[in-house]
């Protein structure tokens, strides 16, 4: 089911498969595939704890609503439910001091260690080879060093539920998707929601722009492009946008809002997460990616004695990614959705992860 909520029963097991996964893979780089749990409140207060876990933000940090935002909620959960220690530190606006933050949490004695973003993949090589007794994270790339986790996502598969939905509910048969830099992964996002739109409206017309050329990540971070891309969308008669695009998606919410049309959120349930009132209402659906659980569930793993090594993915079959249903704008296509879902994870639809 979509939006699916699981009990704190169902996340003991969970985190047990991913234990005996990331422990079973060793320093082999084996994948794995592991289930999810969502996020619950967290104290502000960090309470003194063996465990000491640090988090290095992707550009745009934390209160970017979206990707970043996910992966604190995870830190968060851990603090309040492990009682951990944490630290979060956000990287300079190019990106280039990420090595220098793995670099002080590890010095200040933090273990693990999570980079958020594919950006960190290198620097937490070095790393990893820096402080072999530490354990890594790196969320959105692979890994096989003996001492760093992989947390991978389907995206494709969720974004082609974002088309199903926009297509479906599109009046003009004509959506766009903006992308926040030309990246392999964001690319993936592209595929899957061009997928899904295509299965509902073979001949539907979708517009794609994205904000920065690939090693740009700027692109994460400029609601004035994202809000110029989507006005120019819907001024050629898009009415759904969809973003993968991290802060700058508020611009594209900003244009929907002008324009009186729809826009599709990402990661985190946008809907709620986004504070202006006003734009909450434009924003249809998220397209759901459980970064809040792959890095509470690493976190609880590690805190089992699991050693890194492995691969995880998180895709449909395990509600690893999704749509949100909160404003209840796409209730009325739920079992559209589902046969969509049930067709994917039963493998009868291959989605693309590339346009």
């Amino acid at each position: 089911m979509l939006g699916k909520r699981f009990s704190s029963v169902a996340l003991g097991s969970v985190a047990g498969v991913l234990l005996m996964a990331v422990a079973a893979c060793g320093g082999g780089g084996g994948g794995t595939t592991a289930s999810q749990e969502p996020t619950g409140a967290a104290s502000s207060e960090a309470p003194k704890s063996d465990l000491k876990v640090g988090l290095a933000f992707d550009v745009g940090g934390r209160g970017d609503k979206s990707f970043n935002d996910a992966a604190y909620a995870g830190l968060e959960k851990a603090q309040t439910d492990l009682s951990a220690e944490i630290k979060e530190l956000s990287p300079a606006s190019d990106g280039s001091n990420r090595g220098d933050l793995l670099r002080q949490l590890a010095d200040a004695g933090f273990n693990p260690i999570i980079g958020v973003g594919f950006a960190y993949a290198e620097d937490i090589k070095k790393a990893a080879e820096e402080y072999p007794d530490i354990q890594f994270a790196v969320v959105d790339s692979a890994s096989n060093a003996p001492n760093v986790t992989g947390l991978l996502f389907a995206e494709e598969q969720g974004s082609y539920l974002a088309g199903v939905a926009a297509a479906t509910k599109s009046e003009s048969g004509h959506v766009g998707f903006v992308g926040g830099v030309e990246s392999d992964l964001i690319k993936k996002f592209e595929a899957g929601f061009v997928a899904g739109v295509k299965s509902v409206k073979a001949d539907a017309k979708i517009d794609v722009k994205y904000l920065t050329p690939d090693g740009d990540f700027s692109g994460f971070k400029a609601p004035d492009k994202g809000k110029v891309a989507a006005e120019k969308m819907y001024q050629d008669g898009a009415d759904i946008v969809y973003h993968a695009s991290g802060d700058s998606g508020l611009g594209v919410f900003q244009a929907a809002s002008a324009a009186k049309k729809k826009a599709i959120g990402v990661d985190s349930d946008q809907r709620q997460t986004v504070k202006e009132t006003e734009l909450q209402s434009v924003i249809m659906t998220s397209m759901l990616k459980r970064v809040d659980v792959g890095v509470f569930e690493f976190i609880k793993a590690f805190q089992g004695g699991a050693k890194g090594g492995s691969n995880v993915t998180y895709d449909l079959k395990v509600d690893g990614v999704g749509l949100s249903t909160t404003g209840g704008e796409i209730d009325d296509i739920k079992d559209k959705l589902d046969a969509a879902k049930k067709d994917i994870v039963d493998g009868k639809i291959t989605v693309p992860a590339k346009p």
